[in-house]
């Protein structure tokens, strides 16, 4: 499918973390017009969006993928030529606590935002029926767990350990059968753990920027030692537009940044940052505080990206380096984002101790 900035792309989720750096990635450096559904969960809101919700190639609409009478009604109002599903329950600890909203979001959600994109995909003709492409994003996670070796491929076999993994992996195995049983034109990303701008302060890497500037106790599971793969979230957004253009029908395409690192890493490398931009009357590692592991914590995601670069021509531009200094330094400049988001139902409190 070649690039054609005068398309209209439907974003579901795009309210959210990845979904909102999307949305302005499309809106104002693509010039591309957008319709953004999102429901508005504790993950979402429109401060994310301050920049182009005035803007005219920017429509919002509150509402849930699970309402197919909505989204019937959007898709043939709006003929979108390509609809991208971010759309999902995302947060592994609040998956163990309520793992009924990512059965009800992450697999019913999705199987009826398949059932309506596909009987808008079948009333198409012509061209737009051929370019027409349905990207469904996922993760990593659904893979499992890794040892100290080794990489996931697109061909490693599910293995999720968790209500939120499984969930995935659950929609991942619907839109695969939607497409190979009705044809509908899809692709499917997995990720690796996504950072940047505007990320709700539950994750990592937020979460210890908000206490580490509050001179906060910083809560690092079990011994730290658990690995992932960190991925700058406008790369990931490069990735997909990528994918959109050039990937192959059916295909999946896993998207990683090549830089695993500790948890305790991580934690590490941000206080030594605040320290020198930020300093307080403490050394901010003495703020480290190993707490009880959460349940199934999977040891070590490690993503193999080779057949994005190969096939489609996709690297990341960020090194964590650049990407965690452009990070902070965000996050320093938009406290009152931070302050805002955090608006009574998360305040950094321990999620997902439940075994």
């Amino acid at each position: 499918m070649a690039e054609n900035q005068t398309d209209k792309w439907l974003v579901t989720g795009g309210a959210g973390f990845i979904g909102g750096n999307f949305v302005l990635r499309q809106v104002l450096k693509n010039k591309r017009a957008v319709v953004n559904l999102d429901k508005l969960s504790y993950a979402g809101n429109l401060d994310t969006l301050a920049e182009v919700m005035d803007h005219p190639n920017h429509k919002f609409v509150q509402g849930d993928i699970g309402d197919a009478d909505l989204v019937k009604k959007l898709l043939n109002d709006e003929q979108p030529d390509v609809v991208v599903h971010f759309a999902a329950e995302s947060h592994v600890d609040r998956s163990i606590e309520g793992p009924g909203e990512f059965i009800q979001t992450n697999i019913v959600g999705t199987f009826q935002l398949l059932q309506q994109v596909l009987a808008y995909y079948q009333s198409l003709t012509g061209e737009k029926k051929a370019q027409f492409r349905f990207l469904h994003v996922s993760t990593d996670e659904v893979y499992g767990s890794l040892g100290e070796t080794g990489l996931f491929t697109e061909t490693t076999a599910y293995q999720p350990n968790s209500p939120y993994s499984a969930s995935k992996a659950a929609s991942d195995h619907l839109v695969r059968a939607y497409h190979h049983t009705y044809g509908l034109p899809v692709l499917t990303t997995n990720c690796s753990n996504n950072y940047g701008p505007f990320q709700f302060p539950e994750k990592l890497i937020p979460l210890m920027i908000d206490k580490a500037l509050n001179g906060e106790a910083l809560p690092i599971y079990g011994d730290g030692k658990n690995v992932r793969d960190w991925l700058y979230v406008e790369d990931h957004c490069r990735a997909i537009e990528t994918v959109i253009a050039k990937g192959r029908l059916g295909e999946v395409y896993n998207v990683g940044g090549n830089e695993e690192r500790q948890n305790i890493e991580i934690v590490d490398i941000l206080c030594d940052l605040l320290d020198q931009l930020k300093p307080l009357d403490i050394d901010r590692k003495s703020l480290k505080t190993f707490v009880k592991d959460r349940p199934g914590h999977d040891q070590r995601y490690a993503i193999d990206a080779s057949k994005l670069a190969n096939e489609l021509g996709w690297t990341p531009q960020e090194t964590f380096e650049t990407g965690i200094n452009k990070t902070i330094q965000w996050y320093l400049n938009n406290q009152a984002w931070c302050d805002r988001v955090k608006d009574g139902s998360y305040q950094g409190q321990r999620l997902g101790q439940s075994s």
